[in-house]
């Protein structure tokens, strides 16, 4: 298993792969590979979306991607 932490500046659901998978701030546990990521509405946030390949993370050294409110 592979770990991102998905930071926003408020608890907001997030997206991955199309599908809602927890939430903004927290470690979320994924399996290894190619991951498209963006967060609920409203749309009031950059960048639209992040892609990415989920590999050799941990629960303590997860990825991290951000995004900024517009």
């Amino acid at each position: 298993m592979e770990y991102l932490l998905v930071k926003f500046q408020e608890s907001r659901g997030v997206i991955i792969d199309g599908a809602s998978e927890g939430m903004t701030n927290q470690v979320l546990e994924l399996e290894t590979g190619f991951h498209s990521v963006t967060l609920e509405a409203p749309p009031d946030f950059t960048p639209e979306l992040h892609e990415f390949i989920l590999r050799k993370t941990s629960v303590i050294s997860p990825k991290v991607i951000s995004f900024e409110k517009a």
